[in-house]
């Protein structure tokens, strides 16, 4: 259970730092394996994306592009002017040009004078950033690498062909809703919206007068985003799910989730039209996280965002793949996999 934070950011430190300890502990027991280095996920809504271009010369005599002119051109790419308290998480190169032509995935080899680079900068806020490192190293972990967590996401999650085709993945957690989007085999958008979960829970606990916990159980066992699919005659007993008395209608748990479902699906909506991608991306949305298993969820985001819809589990992966064959492990897997893939080198 992770107490020590809000909306993805640190909110109490020591709070955090048992938290991280007690899973990592758990994580050893289980695996017989001491963890000394992790790699970190990250979200909240200090983060923010923006496109930026690096142009460099090229730097041979004979004009072959190698993988330094690469290196440099993303470089250049990331000379951006930032706040004091902000700093760049990530270069996300998608697209090179090489003098005159444009789309090219890869230069390295190519020949050419000029050397373009299309890249999203993601950045973030140091002192959220600094909060979160620290409390892993608190933990006597080190950290082995930072990861936007949709991006993790979208490693274990997304296939090639989504990624070429367009895609829009969806993490709704808990404090949160994070949305990455793809086309063209690259990264077009990402988005940390401050909405998730716990609003729906926090919605139910008000509007049927229970505590906090009461709520969750009801989202959980009682929860859909499709009132039209649910009897007007049917009750859930709050004495079953602790409360000393009362029953509620359904139909109105369905009405108050469907509610805010709608509210975070409108701050989608929102940021697809800011990249004029609205209803626009062929291989639909892909879900993940704690909520994408919400009854009628599915069909509330096919008829608001004009999309296929599909809830995504994580591949890539070998070994007792039954227990993590859920939405809600995409960015733990993806961080997994993003590791194995890009620190991790083979043997000689």
């Amino acid at each position: 259970v992770s107490t020590g934070m809000r909306k993805g950011v640190v909110v109490d430190i020591e709070e955090t730092i048992k938290n991280i300890r007690e899973a990592a502990q758990l994580a050893q027991r289980i695996s017989g394996i001491k963890i000394e280095e992790a790699f970190i996920g990250i979200g909240g809504s200090h983060i923010s994306c923006r496109q930026s271009r690096g142009v460099i010369a090229v730097s041979r005599a004979d004009g072959e592009i190698s993988e330094e002119d690469k290196a440099r051109a993303i470089s250049a790419a990331s000379a951006i002017s930032l706040p004091p308290n902000r700093e760049i998480l990530h270069v996300l190169p998608r697209r090179f040009t090489v003098d005159e032509q444009d789309a090219i995935k890869d230069p390295v080899g190519m020949n050419g004078v000029r050397l373009e680079v299309d890249a999203l900068i993601v950045e973030g806020a140091t002192p959220y950033i600094k909060n979160l490192i620290k409390c892993v190293r608190e933990a006597d972990i080190e950290e082995a690498g930072l990861l936007l967590s949709c991006v993790a996401d979208s490693s274990a999650v997304l296939t090639k062909r989504q990624k070429e085709l367009g895609v829009l993945l969806l993490d709704l957690g808990g404090g949160t809703t994070s949305l990455a989007i793809y086309e063209e085999g690259d990264i077009l958008h990402c988005q940390i919206l401050p909405v998730g979960n716990m609003h729906i829970t926090n919605d139910l606990a008000i509007g049927l007068r229970t505590s906090i916990d009461t709520a969750e159980k009801i989202k959980l066992e009682y929860g859909s985003a499709e009132p039209d699919s649910i009897s007007k005659k049917e009750m859930v007993d709050l004495v079953r799910l602790g409360e000393a008395e009362g029953q509620v209608a359904r139909l109105q748990v369905a009405e108050i989730i469907e509610a805010r479902v709608n509210e975070i699906l409108d701050l989608v909506n929102k940021e697809l039209k800011k990249i004029d991608r609205a209803g626009l991306l062929p291989a639909g949305v892909v879900l993940v996280g704690g909520g994408a298993k919400l009854p009628g969820l599915v069909e509330l985001i096919k008829e608001k965002l004009k999309l296929p819809v599909q809830i995504g589990n994580p591949q890539g992966l070998e070994g007792i793949i039954d227990q993590i064959d859920d939405p809600e492990f995409a960015t733990c897997c993806g961080l997994i996999v993003s590791a194995l893939i890009d620190y991790i080198q083979p043997e000689g």
